[in-house]
């Protein structure tokens, strides 16, 4: 049996994902959580062969989940499944240590062979990711702006779009305003911008939140 941890804030999603799972002979749901935090206070403790990640999280990014999930349990495969575009996303995610990237849009077949690919010792993107990247669509040459940012950078850039203050950022990400004032002046530099207002609508046109 293939035993799945699923993260993900949204109870319909996990409810979703557990019936999907349950349902197929080979797979069992190990454990759910709904923040990073409950994930990294169960991960260390459970028996489990993959962890399905979504990258938005009430609590903290899930890069950042991801990274200290490498540090407690480093040979065990992370598939982010988001509904951020697979463009933008797929390859910070696999540089920070996922096995794979999945998009909430993909069907259930898909799904368990993500799963299988990266229980298996295997890494995963979709065919029409691997064809783009084959045919020089996605390359340093062409990277655009925010893809040059650290996944923390990325984090609070989100956040930032969303009008949060420094200080509630500070509090979502455990790190002080200082620290947040830095990462926002290193954005801010990288995208050649001089506002908040600019970031907002940089996040808008290129469609970097969530659906």
């Amino acid at each position: 049996m293939v035993r799945v941890v699923i993260v993900d804030d949204h109870a319909v999603v996990r409810s979703g994902l557990r019936q999907f799972l349950v349902a197929t002979d080979d797979f069992e749901v190990a454990a759910e959580a709904a923040t990073g935090g409950e994930l990294l206070a169960l991960v260390g403790s459970t028996e489990a062969d993959v962890v399905l990640l979504d990258i938005t999280l009430p609590d903290m990014n899930g890069l950042e989940v991801l990274k200290r999930i490498k540090l407690v349990r480093p040979g065990l495969p992370v598939l982010i499944f988001s509904m951020f575009a697979e463009d933008e996303f797929a390859m910070p995610a696999l540089h920070a240590g996922a096995a794979g990237y999945l998009n909430k849009d993909s069907p259930p077949t898909q799904i368990l062979s993500a799963i299988r690919t990266v229980v298996g010792g295997g890494r995963y993107i979709s065919p029409a990711l691997a064809e783009r990247l084959i045919d020089g669509t996605i390359n340093g040459a062409r990277r655009l702006p925010h893809e040059t940012l650290s996944p923390r950078e990325m984090s609070v850039m989100l956040l930032l779009s969303k009008g949060v203050s420094l200080t509630r950022i500070g509090e979502q990400l455990h790190l002080s305003v200082k620290t947040i004032s830095t990462y926002r002046s290193r954005i801010l530099e990288k995208l050649n911008m001089q506002s908040n207002a600019e970031i907002t609508r940089y996040v808008l046109e290129h469609k970097l939140g969530p659906d």
